[in-house]
């Protein structure tokens, strides 16, 4: 049963390996605790109380409030699915209510940082400084994510009609729009990797072996690089994707817009960015306005 729904979590719902990782571990951990072997566990005979007394379980080993909602997440999904496909006549999920978690909001970078940051014109015409600061840029000119950056491809990039070809999450196809000036650093940047390197993929970005980028390279790189220009402790790709929502609608972008952009699902997804600009927003207030102080 669990590997029929993974397969259909995988295939029919185009989920990441990643996730499906995480919906295959949360199922083997509940079927351990029923002491099922295997993960074999019979969907018809379990209830509402073995799941309750999983969550008391966890609840006892200090499993965080987040992590609970996203497995017992996992459970519901699981028999929704058995209920669909008729392996089971009830659901047992639907009696159990977890309290909502308050979700922090996003950290990012400060306009000023960025502008230090990219403003930098003391780089050599060296491939991999010119490789990384272009990774950072691209991070927040487009917003795009760590897997998405990583598996762009040159064709992707289209600098005649400054638009770049992004596929996102479950194969989902975005065009992000470039600036002029960016699409001429995305040419010398390409010049100069042509010159330096022996090319063995089609990626766009490349390490100096001329093999594609891993998600850990990219990630230490941006870590080191963004430390010289910010105290924030969590210096990360994700962080400059939040820098470029928070950005967008600072400077009065349209929510819906900046949704597509980012490749979001749902709205509800991009408005979390606007707690962060009406913060922004009312400090700009405080120190502005004369009745404000």
């Amino acid at each position: 049963m669990i590997d029929e729904f993974l397969e259909y979590l995988q295939y029919e719902k185009n989920y990441s390996p990643h996730t499906v990782l995480s919906y295959r571990n949360d199922l083997l951990q509940f079927c351990e605790f029923l002491k099922a072997p295997d993960g074999k566990i019979v969907p018809q005979k379990v209830t509402a109380t073995d799941i309750q007394q999983w969550v008391l379980s966890l609840m006892e080993s200090e499993t965080s409030a987040r992590t609970l909602s996203r497995k017992l997440s996992t459970l519901k999904s699981f028999w929704r699915f058995l209920l669909y496909y008729g392996h089971v006549d009830k659901n047992p999920t639907t009696k159990i209510i977890l309290p909502k978690t308050k979700k922090p909001l996003p950290a990012f970078f400060k306009q000023k940082e960025m502008e230090s940051v990219l403003d930098d014109t003391f780089l050599p015409d060296d491939f991999e400084r010119v490789r990384d600061h272009l990774i950072i840029k691209m991070f927040y000119m487009t917003g795009i994510r760590l897997s998405e950056l990583i598996n762009i491809k040159d064709k992707d990039v289209d600098v005649d009609a400054g638009k770049l070809k992004v596929l996102g999450k479950r194969n989902k196809e975005r065009i992000i729009p470039l600036s002029l000036d960016f699409c001429k650093e995305i040419e010398n940047y390409i010049r100069i990797r042509n010159e330096s390197i022996e090319l063995l993929d089609d990626n766009l970005f490349l390490r100096k072996n001329g093999k594609k980028l891993y998600p850990k390279l990219v990630y230490n790189m941006v870590h080191n690089m963004m430390s010289d220009f910010s105290s924030l402790q969590k210096r990360s790709p994700h962080v400059l994707r939040h820098s470029f929502a928070t950005s967008m609608l600072n400077n009065g972008a349209d929510i819906n817009a900046v949704k597509e952009l980012l490749g979001h699902s749902s709205l509800a997804a991009t408005q979390v960015y606007t707690h962060t600009s009406f913060e922004e927003l009312y400090n700009i207030y405080k120190q502005a306005h004369p009745r404000a102080k």
